[in-house]
């Protein structure tokens, strides 16, 4: 026999063969609750001009090779969002897709390079028409399961409970400290206070730590271990700075943006999606200038997007991630226990 640690081993298959019949029973009830309220599936390129301008995000790239011998430079999408804003510009007012995506330097107990995203959008409904489909959404996806709680190492949320809704403020007061509004009046004086903040909850703060890099250690560190626990939880109302895709709210130092939580395991991110070309344009570039300063390589801006948008009908979107659903559902502990036929690790053998 080949390696005995390769994921297909019949032994190690086993192993997560449970696993994986749960995954197989939640996507086909996905499917179906989509396809119950009339969404149309579709099935987006992953090759793409741009993969994405999350300044955070990396990603794989290759090139595509014309029959006259003309080359490209291509990327593998880290999300479907460009191609079904797209196809939501073209005429289809609910559409959904199962997808894979993929994303370079990430491989945790939660991240793989290669996963699948359940993406789906409506036209016409206020963002909050989101916070509905995902409550629904776990409920199917418990029934699929067979399961009454949802679970992930030593934490459980109940699958009947409706979620909570709470606010990116309230959380951060409740669970860090932290006046986080009171940061956003000045940017200077905000990012010195959130550093201070910081400091006295005990995590390393460096000079060149931006506004958003401070929020985002202290979400991580000492707010998102705390939520959807014992229900899910629907953290609403981020601030505008870190929600370059979405729409702002009346008080425009906050945005429709929101993210779902079960067992301090952030699931599924949405929003009120901005349609305004020029915005979406001047937040992609000044992504990819602070991705620029920190990594040293950014991204194009795929144009025909921003040229989509100028029809692109109101709409809401959110971006969910399956395998860490499947895991939740299935009591496991790592995605790959979760994938059929995981990205081998290099020099490893798994």
């Amino acid at each position: 026999m080949s390696q005995a640690s390769s994921w297909w081993d019949p032994y190690r298959f086993a192993d997560r063969r449970h696993f994986l019949e749960i995954r197989s029973r939640l996507f086909a009830a996905t499917r179906a609750f989509f396809a119950d309220r009339g969404f149309v599936e579709v099935d987006t390129a992953a090759l793409q001009v741009s993969p994405g301008n999350e300044t955070h995000i990396s990603a794989f790239e290759t090139t595509l090779v014309a029959p006259d011998g003309h080359k490209s430079r291509l990327y593998l999408h880290s999300s479907p969002e460009f191609a079904a804003k797209k196809l939501l510009a073209a005429g289809i007012p609910r559409l959904f897709t199962l997808a894979h995506v993929f994303r370079n330097g990430e491989r945790s107990a939660l991240h793989h390079p290669e996963f699948t995203m359940l993406e789906w959008y409506r036209s016409g409904v206020a963002y909050e028409k989101l916070f509905e489909d995902c409550a629904e959404l776990l409920a199917v996806a418990g029934r699929a399961a067979g399961v009454e709680s949802f679970r992930y190492r030593d934490k459980a949320a109940d699958i009947g409970s409706a979620p909570e809704v709470m606010t990116v403020c309230e959380a951060f007061a409740r669970h860090a400290g932290v006046d986080l509004a009171a940061t956003l009046e000045d940017e200077k004086s905000g990012r010195a206070a959130l550093a201070a903040a910081a400091e006295r909850l005990g995590l390393r703060v460096v000079a060149d730590d931006t506004w958003s890099d401070l929020f985002s250690k202290i979400l991580s560190a000492k707010v998102e271990p705390a939520l959807g626990q014992g229900r899910a939880t629907l953290l609403v109302d981020y601030p505008a700075r870190e929600a370059a895709l979405a729409r702002l709210k009346a008080d425009e130092r906050f945005a429709e943006r929101f993210e779902l939580y079960v067992c301090g395991v952030e699931i599924a991110n949405g929003f009120g999606e901005l349609t305004d070309q020029k915005e979406q344009r001047r937040r992609f570039e000044a992504a990819m200038a602070e991705r620029n300063r920190i990594y040293g390589n950014s991204f194009p801006i795929d144009e025909d997007f921003l040229e989509a948008l100028a029809i692109m009908p109101q709409a809401c979107g959110i971006a969910l991630g399956f395998d860490r659903l499947v895991m939740l559902a299935s009591g496991a502990e790592r995605i790959e226990q979760v994938l059929w036929s995981p990205v081998a690790e290099i020099g490893t053998g798994r």
